[in-house]
């Protein structure tokens, strides 16, 4: 990944609009069909396009085949492995751990119980188009019955080539990154009845994965590993301690590096959140908890959640926990909580203040989390993006005096 010379790079989460046709044929079912795979190239450049006319430098494929794999950041990846079955809940059997918001949902048990807390989660749910209710109670849970192998050699290669599609040709100062997900955010919320111990099932959950990763960068491209886990595992746990999480994380950061292991970190980039609903998150960790923990991680770049007004004042963290030398910061200056369209000035302030205890050099603009299926409307996702963008203008004036 490229460091700042002159001015400050712009990149985002992940997950971005569908042309409305193409849409529609993703919103079929889970499984790519021929028809939606025929089409993805001529959508992913499309995508691109759009990225490069809103004046981003780091670009993706828009999780175009997420949105036909499952729905959701993690959906897609079910169709790519093997080794679980999705069973009857027994209620014989204790739960791994608690839910979505176990911590909150404490403190705001009305709120859990009319499913508000459902807004702005991502896939099809979107802010705006959401019928309050109740969400039903899980009937089934995700059990590892056998073992865990990952079996989306071909359809990691379409990604890739969708994506070299669309790049050829375009300026030599843009990068490509694919997202792929985490091996916390696929196996640890599952009950393992197949491995010896949870560190063998989690061993072998990363070593899946790492093919995904490994396809990603042996095409040159930066790879995103989405793991909101390593933050929102707070929730889960409801009646841990901070040393307790963070002993936890201790493991979870072993896991994620054997994941990593024997790839290129400087193509690498970690992507943590405190999750996409839109509810009152006062009972997230603060960042200051684990942010030395994250950049023991072996990637270049971290993305943190630096928008919203649980996290926007965290950037002060980094006074005291450095940066080590060659990494970089890739703040979340554009939130997805909100409709309301980021002023450039307020782009510009956020990130003079992260190149303030970072240095200008190290830090990059980015979105919370992939914008395209959490706010109201297409339109306010580029809008939002180009706000980023000149807002990478006003900071650049600031820091290199042009």
């Amino acid at each position: 990944m490229r460091h700042n010379t002159g001015r400050i790079r712009s990149t985002h989460g992940g997950n971005l609009p569908r042309p409305a046709e193409f849409d529609g044929l993703l919103k079929q079912g889970p499984v790519v069909t021929a028809e939606v795979a025929a089409l993805l190239p001529d959508a992913v450049r499309y995508v691109v396009d759009r990225q490069l006319d809103c004046g981003m430098d780091v670009v993706n494929d828009g999780e175009y085949v997420k949105a036909a794999g499952g729905g959701s950041y993690t959906g897609y990846i079910h169709q790519r492995v093997t080794g679980w079955e999705t069973l009857p809940i027994d209620p014989g059997k204790p739960r791994k751990r608690e839910g979505v918001g176990a911590r909150e949902r404490r403190a705001f048990p009305g709120f859990y119980e009319s499913g508000l807390w459902l807004q702005g989660s991502g896939g099809p749910v979107r802010p705006g188009y959401f019928t309050p209710g109740r969400p039903a109670e899980p009937a089934t849970e995700r059990v590892a019955t056998g073992p865990v192998r990952y079996t989306g050699r071909e359809a990691i290669e379409a990604d890739v080539a969708a994506l070299t599609r669309a790049l050829a040709g375009k300026p030599a100062q843009v990068e490509g990154f694919i997202a792929a997900l985490g091996p916390l955010s696929l196996g640890a919320g599952a009950r393992n009845e197949h491995y010896a111990t949870e560190e063998e099932y989690m061993t072998a959950v990363a070593e899946a994965v790492r093919q995904e990763y490994k396809a990603i960068t042996d095409a040159g491209f930066i790879v995103q590993i989405d793991e909101p886990e390593f933050a929102t595992s707070w929730q889960f746990y409801p009646d841990w301690d901070v040393p307790r999480y963070r002993r936890y994380l201790e493991f979870c950061v072993e896991i994620i590096n054997h994941a990593l292991d024997g790839l290129p970190a400087d193509q690498i980039r970690f992507h943590v959140c405190w999750g996409s609903g839109h509810r009152p998150h006062v009972t997230d960790i603060d960042l200051v908890h684990i942010a030395d923990l994250l950049l023991k991680i072996n990637a270049q770049a971290y993305s943190v959640e630096a928008g919203n007004v649980r996290h926007a004042h965290e950037w002060t963290v980094w006074r005291d926990i450095k940066l080590p030398d060659g990494k970089l910061l890739v703040p979340g200056v554009i939130s997805h909580a909100t409709d309301l369209v980021e002023a450039p000035g307020l782009v510009a302030e956020r990130l003079v203040n992260y190149a303030s205890v970072a240095g200008r050099e190290n830090v990059q603009a980015g979105t919370d989390c992939g914008i395209g299926s959490r706010v109201g409307h297409e339109e306010i996702v580029w809008a939002k993006l180009r706000a980023m963008t000149r807002g990478c203008e006003l900071a650049s004036e600031q820091l290199w005096g042009k």
